[in-house]
């Protein structure tokens, strides 16, 4: 018997709008019966994990040790960062090189990190 991993947990201050940030990043859905103010917030995505939001009283205070690296499929890594920018992200850490590698880091509303690499087509163009 195996054992797998049903959700990817995110302790937040607001569940709902955390959730809500991922489903436009990641364009999944919320579940039916998520709303605002609710404690738990479940976002499923098109070809990746299950998210579960919850809300703790507790802030943010450390890096994470755990991040998402995000790869676009039908963007650039640029045109995705400035998307997620625009959706609220904010700019962490900017390590991409002139040869096109590297990667931006960025961070949700709620302060938790996570990358944007290059697409594969990015890859495939520069190998």
């Amino acid at each position: 018997m195996t054992t797998l991993v049903r959700h990817i947990t995110f302790d937040c201050s607001d569940a709902y709008e955390l959730a809500s940030f991922w489903v436009r990043v990641l364009e999944g859905t919320l579940a039916d019966d998520d709303a605002p103010g609710d404690p738990e917030a479940l976002v499923s995505t098109p070809d990746g994990p299950t998210l579960l939001f919850v809300t703790v009283p507790d802030k943010k205070t450390v890096k994470n040790r755990v991040h998402f690296d995000l790869q676009p499929q039908d963007r650039t890594r640029d045109e995705e960062v400035e998307r997620v920018l625009a959706l609220g992200a904010t700019l962490v850490g900017d390590h991409r090189v002139p040869d096109g590698r590297g990667w931006v880091t960025l961070a949700d509303p709620e302060g938790n990190e996570f990358c944007v690499e290059r697409s594969a087509g990015e890859r495939a163009a520069s190998a």
